[in-house]
């Protein structure tokens, strides 16, 4: 990108300095006569950028390498000072909220998760998630004020500032103001999304669906969603409701996941994970009506599946969440969108596993500060306001 003239004086040397600080992260520590030959500026303006950057922050001096110490006075070097602030990414789930920690380079330098009470109430909950984030901060020594995003995957519809229109798998979570109750806490911007959602961000950033722009990330779970990618950005939906194919059972009522997972004849009651998962042990065991449930269940899931990639037509279907471990589970959802799709789209387990909703979480932390840090074009997950 060469150098521009003419035009808003503070828009060009915002854009110089956004392109500049870019090659910066991306090369390690450069000199200027590096960072001329990348951006095509020119020599002036990308010195009296990186003294700018040097000035707010986010760039240091590096350390002249050894050698060329020995040889005379070295070309001066600089980086990208990702530890100049931090980014959190949580998953707020049914059992656990997990929490990942990186620099502003979305580098994970720490982890952590703590266990919650399916039954727990939204205030509960949010007292674990602070709870989580504060140990995490805790063991790796980074100061609360140091935080610059926070991304969080959530089950439900999600709005654009954060309310949870719909939420039905957790207590509490329907109509509650997520975004805002966090703003609270972190004092930092807060970005909420669904969680099938940010899973399909980690997969295309991290996971099995780096390599294509339209894919559709499965959340195999009793009332499974998906989150898609259409040209490399995520498709929410007007309303924030796209890929809710749990709901598809709607279309024929008596389909419901208490009755496919059922082994006696009545729903299956509780329906929970650890339920579910003794059918599936049961049917392991050769047990017929429970072969016979996992069948209907897996049947179900590969219908709500091939409804959504018959209208989407992506060239990638990723399934994760915990059903994503099921023995079975992707040769039959090959088979059958083989047979009702007109282009079968590749089918691949997740990479990311427990870590998906995490990563994706995080990565709309970075997306926030990238926005901030490099505000020339719009992110994968930029919302529309």
């Amino acid at each position: 990108m060469g150098q521009l003239t003419g035009g808003d004086p503070s828009l060009l040397r915002r854009i110089n300095s956004a392109v500049v600080l870019r090659a910066l992260r991306a090369a390690g520590s450069p000199t200027l006569t590096d960072l001329t030959r990348v951006t095509g500026l020119s020599r002036p303006t990308v010195e009296g950028v990186v003294e700018g950057l040097i000035g707010g922050g986010l760039v240091v001096e590096a350390d002249a390498e050894e050698g060329a110490r020995r040889q005379g006075r070295p070309a001066r070097r600089f980086r990208f000072r990702a530890e100049a602030g931090h980014l959190l990414g949580i998953e707020i789930g049914s059992h656990r909220i997990a929490v990942l920690l990186s620099g502003l380079d979305g580098r994970v330098i720490g982890a952590g998760t703590k266990d919650v009470a399916e039954t727990a109430s939204a205030d509960e909950r949010l007292e674990r998630v602070r709870a989580a984030v504060a140990d995490l901060l805790r063991r790796a020594g980074i100061p609360r004020d140091s935080l610059r995003a926070v991304g969080v995957g959530s089950p439900g519809i999600v709005e654009a500032d954060g309310t949870v229109r719909l939420g039905t798998a957790l207590p509490g979570w329907t109509g509650l103001p997520l975004g805002d109750r966090l703003r609270r806490s972190f004092r930092c911007p807060v970005r909420v999304e669904n969680d099938a959602n940010a899973a399909a961000v980690a997969e295309h950033w991290k996971g099995a669906a780096r390599d294509t722009d339209d894919m559709v990330f499965v959340m195999a779970g009793l009332s499974p969603g998906a989150g898609s990618l259409i040209g490399g950005r995520l498709h929410r939906g007007f309303g924030g409701a796209a890929g809710e194919i749990g709901a598809l059972h709607l279309l024929g009522r008596e389909a419901t996941p208490e009755r496919l997972l059922s082994t006696t004849g009545e729903p299956l009651h509780p329906l929970d994970e650890p339920a579910v998962a003794e059918v599936f042990a049961m049917a392991r065991r050769g047990d017929a009506r429970a072969v016979a449930a996992v069948e209907r269940f897996l049947q179900r899931l590969v219908h709500d599946v091939a409804a959504l990639v018959l209208a989407m037509d992506p060239e990638l279907v990723v399934v994760g969440g915990w059903a994503a471990g099921l023995d079975g589970v992707l040769e039959p959802l090959r088979d059958e969108l083989r047979r009702y799709c007109l282009r079968p789209p590749k089918v691949e387990l997740s990479l990311l596993g427990e870590a998906a909703v995490a990563t994706g979480a995080l990565r709309l932390a970075l997306d926030h500060v990238e926005e901030e840090l490099f505000a020339v074009e719009k992110t994968v997950t930029a919302r529309r306001r």
